[in-house]
Order: C-alpha cells, then sequence, then structure tokens
C-alpha cells in the first residue's frame, strides 16, 4: 500500500507543477509512453543488418563511411547533413545509407526506396531499423553540422527559404505551424522550430517510435509527412527538397544531445 500511495503521489507531484509539467499535463502520459519505448526493439535489428552480409554484392555496410570514414558510427549522425566529395553532394543519414546500400551492397536504388519508408502496423524497413541503429551510436553526443562547404552552405539557405515560403493549393509554409510557442493541432503539440531550444528537440529526437503507426519512423518520412499534410506535392524520398530543409532543421538545432529513438504519438 505504501508504494501505490507513494507513486500516486508521484503523479499528482507532476500533475500539479513538479518538474515543470504545470503548463503542460499532457507532458506526463508522454514520459510515461517514453520510457518503455517500442522503438529500441529497431536498434539490434539496426545493427543485425548493418553488419549482415547482403545484397547482389553479399557485402555488410562496414565500409560505408558517414563522414568520419569507412564503418565510424560514434559520431557520425552528429554531423549530418554534410557534404561528401565521392558523390559531390550534401547528404543526410538516409540518402547516405542509400548510396551504400546501392554501391557496397549493390541494391537497385528503386527497390530500396520504394521499400524505405514501410506501413504502418508493419515490422518497419531496413532502412528505418538502420538510420535508429546509426543514429543510436551517437546517443549522448552533440548536433554539430557544419556549413564550411559552399554546398552546405547552399543547401542550408534553400532550406530556410523553403521554411518560410508559402506554396501549394493551401499558400502554407512550415513556419505557420511551427513559428509560434504554445501551438497545438488536436492533442499534438506543434514545436516552435523558429526557437533554438525547440529546434533542438527536434533534431535529437529523429528517428522516433510512432505510436499510431506502431514502427520507427525517420526525418525523411516526419518530412513526406508534413507536405501531404500541407497538399503540395508528394516529397520524393532523399530529394534536394528534402536534404535542404533537414540541413536547415539541423543547422539550427546545434547543441542539441541526441536521444533516440524519440517517441511521438
Amino acid at each position: 500500500m505504501l508504494k501505490l500511495r507513494s507513486g500516486v503521489a508521484a503523479i499528482a507531484f507532476l500533475c500539479l507543477g513538479g518538474n515543470g509539467y504545470a503548463a503542460d499535463p499532457l507532458a506526463v502520459g508522454r514520459q510515461m509512453l517514453a520510457e518503455d519505448n517500442p522503438g529500441e526493439l529497431w536498434i539490434d535489428q539496426g545493427k543485425n543488418l548493418f553488419y549482415q552480409k547482403r545484397g547482389p554484392k553479399n557485402a555488410s555496410l562496414e565500409q560505408c563511411d558517414f563522414g568520419l570514414g569507412p564503418g565510424k558510427l560514434e559520431g557520425a549522425a552528429a554531423h549530418l547533413p554534410r557534404y561528401f566529395q565521392d558523390t559531390d553532394k550534401v547528404q543526410d543519414l538516409e540518402s547516405r545509407l542509400l548510396t551504400c546500400m546501392v554501391e557496397l551492397q549493390g541494391f537497385k536504388r528503386e527497390d530500396v526506396v520504394k521499400r524505405a519508408i514501410s506501413p504502418g502496423g508493419s515490422s518497419g524497413s531496413d532502412v528505418e531499423a538502420l538510420a535508429l541503429y546509426i543514429t543510436f551510436r551517437s546517443n549522448g553526443m552533440k548536433v554539430n553540422v557544419s556549413l564550411s562547404h559552399q554546398k552546405e552552405y547552399d543547401m542550408y539557405k534553400a532550406g530556410e527559404y523553403l521554411f518560410f515560403r508559402r506554396s501549394g493549393q493551401t499558400d502554407f509554409a512550415c513556419v505557420q505551424c511551427h513559428g509560434e510557442a504554445n501551438k497545438r493541432i488536436r492533442l499534438q503539440d506543434l514545436i516552435h522550430m523558429t526557437d533554438k531550444k525547440g529546434a533542438q528537440e527536434v533534431v535529437s529526437t529523429w528517428p522516433a517510435y510512432r505510436g499510431a503507426h506502431y514502427v520507427v519512423r525517420t526525418m525523411q518520412w516526419r518530412l513526406y509527412d508534413c507536405f501531404w499534410q500541407m497538399r503540395l506535392p508528394e516529397l520524393k524520398y532523399t530529394s534536394d527538397t528534402s536534404i535542404a530543409l533537414t540541413t536547415y532543421l539541423h543547422y539550427q538545432g546545434n547543441g542539441a544531445v541526441i536521444r533516440v529513438p524519440g517517441f511521438k504519438r
């Protein structure tokens, strides 16, 4: 009985304002869900896929260079997106992973893209599991995206333009949902991304487990879904548009400590 009362007291403490929850009582439920995050199941799946010899070339991903050298994963995700000389492009985690799966393992690009975003309620895709595992290896490290190369700067500026640009049949822009504090759609908080703290919250928590879909989702999916909600033309997977927006958001979130998998409703 003592334990039960202590638990009730703790919940009451949180609801009445302990630890800063007074302004957002929904945070109590979110915190409880995050403590037993099903997304953690995808980490081992991603690890197995990374080291397994697969594809027409029967190769693992151990020679994939995410910016710090072949096979070096600790801290690599914290510096993405970044410019890669071998592709002469700025790439985010998923576009770089796609390059390696094609070049090192021999998979067909169109086949990987077709399966990259899994159906809700499924066991998830290889790309989703791999993206989570690779990012997980940077947990506890700070996001540190550079604009030292001209193409990185150009991507950032393109992303900034796209974030604020109103377009499409609804004349909508990212900033209309994410440009002010304390906005909400139904029970879903809309993070204030023009505020550094808000941007940091976003870039430090993806890939994340999406409770409504029962699978891990990535930043590419998040942007794709935002475009759909804004009734814009379909956002192509790993397109320059998606990488520009990711570059802008991640640079704005520099200094955030990576904690994945995140948990989203």
